[in-house]
């Protein structure tokens, strides 16, 4: 799992495996960005229903049917300029993700008002079941009025998940005053089991190291069941997806010290939420946490320019280092074996396969885009429901080009050779 960096807030067609030589980077491409016209359903697979479903325990399922859905953030646009298009939400089926069944979350149709003002822009934050009922629901930022005297407005909103999936409008996230510190905007939301009541929590970035703990469950106006003063943390940003890093039962989290390039540290959950800091990380510019060897915790990777920082079970003081050019990283179990790969990317896209012994340099799978561009990982996430995680990638092109791909893990190879689902984001402007 990654530990998303700080901020308000690409297709693949071959693996080829390599155990010496990489293959060279693949770089931006350097031409200016074409006008388009808007898409056509012509151009985009017709227009499926979204299915209904009656609540899970999957993560990242919105319908509640059981399979898990994907977030497409920042999707490309009609025409270079052109406004926030919104968010798109790709259902998924028992033979995974559909790209037909698809919903377009806009801030014109479903944002909450904010002194009689729609959000201009929605962003993807966080995702978990809030309020219970077995649809995950969706934590967006938004960009509300602001005056710069006082307190900020909260700029976090809720969609809540329900049969047809993200279907109602937005409600304002409500941050109690006694659970903010100064006068920073309350955002950087990370979802998480932080005090093992069963139900999902949220911290928030409050400001001056401090973190504003929300218990939930969350009512339908978006308030949490509890929350009292804010709690002291080691750093101004609090990253997710958050993790059981020592095995007790508690989620923990990762806070950085600031954005970009920095120090980290992780923050344990106990009876009374994340309170205590844990194990501080070298500086790098993202981590990812996973069970890459053999303990029972998990341990970190930090990604740095020059190479990436290890520590092997977190409570413990272990400390190596893998050669790796890759700053942005992931990690999943592609082949079921119960240890993490790490996925490396930046000028190139690579997966570290992992065993009892940890995670080996030599032992890397190359993903190579089809086209020139910026590949990133889009998410991990098992979406065809065999028990291994499956690979999501985008590749961007550009202001209104790109492509998305889906790799599913395998026991033998981490991931198939061609992606199972091929689409751009494009496709949510069809009409």
């Amino acid at each position: 799992m990654r530990v998303r960096g700080g901020g308000r807030a690409g297709t693949v067609t071959t693996v080829v495996v390599c155990f010496a030589a990489l293959l060279p980077a693949c770089g931006p491409t350097n031409s200016a960005p074409a006008r388009h016209a808007p898409v056509h359903k012509a151009d985009a697979p017709a227009q499926l229903p979204v299915p209904h479903g009656n609540g899970s325990k999957v993560p990242d399922d919105f319908n509640g049917d059981g399979h898990r859905d994907l977030v497409l953030d920042e999707l490309v646009k009609a025409q270079s300029h052109a406004d926030d298009a919104g968010i798109g939400i790709v259902y998924g089926s028992a033979h995974g993700l559909r790209p037909g069944a698809r919903q377009l979350i806009s801030p014109a149709k479903q944002g909450a008002r904010t002194k009689g003002q729609l959000p201009a822009l929605f962003d993807a934050e966080a995702s978990c079941d809030l309020d219970g009922d077995g649809f995950t629901d969706l934590v967006v930022s938004t960009d509300p009025p602001y005056d710069g005297q006082g307190r900020p407005p909260v700029p976090l909103q809720v969609l809540f998940g329900s049969p047809g999936g993200l279907t109602g409008r937005a409600v304002i996230l409500a941050i109690p005053a006694r659970a903010r510190f100064g006068n920073d905007w309350p955002d950087q939301p990370v979802c998480g089991d932080f005090d093992g009541d069963g139900r999902a929590d949220l911290v928030v970035h409050a400001s001056a190291g401090h973190l504003s703990y929300l218990r939930g469950p969350f009512s339908r106006t978006g308030a949490p069941h509890a929350a009292g003063s804010a709690i002291p943390a080691p750093g101004e940003v609090p990253t997710g997806p958050a993790a059981d890093v020592d095995a007790d039962g508690y989620d923990d989290l990762v806070v950085r010290t600031a954005e970009g390039g920095a120090k980290s540290a992780v923050v344990l959950g106990g009876q009374d939420g994340p309170t205590r800091t844990g194990t501080v990380l070298p500086t790098g510019i993202d981590v990812a946490l996973g069970r890459f060897g053999r303990g029972k915790a998990l341990d970190a990777a930090v990604g740095a320019m020059g190479g990436t920082a290890l520590r092997y079970d977190l409570p413990t003081p272990t400390l190596a280092t893998l050669a790796s050019p890759g700053s942005m990283l992931d990690a999943a179990d592609f082949d079921g074996d119960g240890h993490d790969e790490l996925i490396s990317s930046g000028s190139r896209l690579r997966i570290f396969r992992s065993g009892a012994s940890g995670l080996a340099a030599d032992r890397v799978i190359v993903v190579e885009p089809p086209a020139q561009g910026t590949t990133r990982v889009l998410t991990t996430g098992d979406f065809d429901g065999d028990g291994r995680a499956d690979l999501a990638v985008r590749t961007y092109r550009g202001e209104t080009k790109d492509t998305v791909a889906v790799y599913r893990g395998t026991r033998t190879g981490l991931v198939e050779p061609k992606p199972a689902v091929v689409f751009s984001s494009s496709e949510f402007l069809a009409r």
